[in-house]
């Protein structure tokens, strides 16, 4: 397949979004080309208009897009385990011909899932970016990543045993990435677990697994001053903090047990006097580049792919719920602008490109 598409660039660092012309990609031989039908919305696409994240672009006018669900156009030489047709569910990448937010991109066919049938795809592309930011968080093995707690995975021996029946502390919980904590955590069988949220999202998030949600609102001494109770005065021994700003990270430290872990998805900001206050106890934060591209993470992403067909099949993965936003890639800046503003809750946002005007 050969011609132009339509794509949503980024001009320059701070500059505007605006839809114009790409070139369709072809395929290498590990690659599929995807007709992406849906694209979701995440906070990494605002930030990087002018931020420290900038700094991943390399050239300009650049395309975002880290979430995509599609149909399979064609496939690579070296590909055999998708055919034209297949509909499929992946990650994209901080590259032009990689990203979501345009008509066709490629990804690698070992990073792909197929969508089963009781799963649409505006509720397959909420799914990449948040969950693979949990997973690699916890399960990511390869020794050259120093974001992980390489906790034992729940594929391999050991994995759904490890935690169960000990307490996790999930910050955050109706996020998108707090969504997904939640529901890998109910997978490794921890118990009881514990999340922030405000009120309005307790239902959905105790049909996820949360068993105890705490009002987001309250001081951060109230929240602390329940939590003993709530793990029934079991050691806290993981906190993931899916929001990670200042006050959220040192509520997280504050929460964790000596010798627990803490996963932060943003750069850690805990105060040093926080940390001497506890006394030097071997709490260990760990951050997360939650991308299944990056070479370090690779191998952690084709295992959980290998898998995610069935764990959206069987329920054991629910997507987010999901907003469908008007007008193709030309309603994605309007979508951003409400992420930045902190107006979206317990939603994901999710642009479809083929509706492009």
């Amino acid at each position: 397949m050969s011609g132009t598409q339509k794509a949503l660039y980024l001009t320059a660092r701070a500059g505007q979004w605006v839809v114009g012309e790409a070139p369709i990609p072809r395929p290498g031989p590990k690659d599929v080309l995807v007709k992406v039908v849906s694209a979701a919305l995440n906070p990494i696409d605002w930030k990087l208009v002018d931020s420290p994240f900038s700094s991943i672009i390399q050239s300009y006018p650049f395309i975002s897009g880290t979430d995509g669900a599609g149909i399979v156009e064609d496939v690579g030489v070296d590909v055999t385990t998708l055919v034209k047709g297949d509909k499929i569910v992946f990650q994209g990448y901080f590259v032009n011909e990689l990203a979501t937010f345009q008509q066709y991109c490629l990804v690698p066919a070992a990073i792909t899932a197929k969508i089963p049938d009781n799963i649409s795809f505006d509720e397959a592309a909420s799914v990449p970016l948040g969950l693979a930011t949990v997973v690699l968080a916890l399960y990511n093995q390869d020794p050259k990543s120093d974001k992980t707690l390489r906790f034992t995975p729940p594929w391999a021996e050991g994995g759904t045993s490890q935690f169960a029946g000990k307490p996790a502390f999930i910050i955050g919980g109706s996020s998108s990435v707090g969504q997904y904590a939640i529901q890998i955590a109910k997978l490794a069988n921890f118990s009881p677990i514990i999340t922030t949220a405000s009120p309005h999202n307790t239902t959905l998030l105790a049909s996820l697994g949360a068993t105890h949600i705490l009002d987001r609102a309250l001081p951060t001494s109230t929240i602390l001053s329940k939590l003993p109770a709530l793990a029934a005065g079991k050691p806290l021994e993981f906190v993931y903090d899916a929001i990670s700003l200042a006050d959220t990270q040192a509520l997280a430290y504050q929460a964790a047990s000596p010798g627990g872990a803490v996963v932060l998805v943003l750069p850690e900001v805990i105060p040093e006097e926080l940390k001497k206050s506890k006394g030097g106890d071997g709490v260990r934060v760990s951050g997360v580049f939650g991308n299944v591209h990056h070479p370090d993470n690779r191998r952690c992403g084709e295992e959980m792919y290998a898998r995610l067909t069935g764990w959206l099949e069987k329920g054991i993965i629910k997507p987010n719920r999901v907003e469908v936003l008007p007008n193709g890639l030309a309603g994605i800046p309007d979508g951003l602008a409400r992420l930045e503003a902190f107006k979206v809750s317990g939603m994901k946002l999710i642009a479809r490109p083929q509706e492009t005007p």
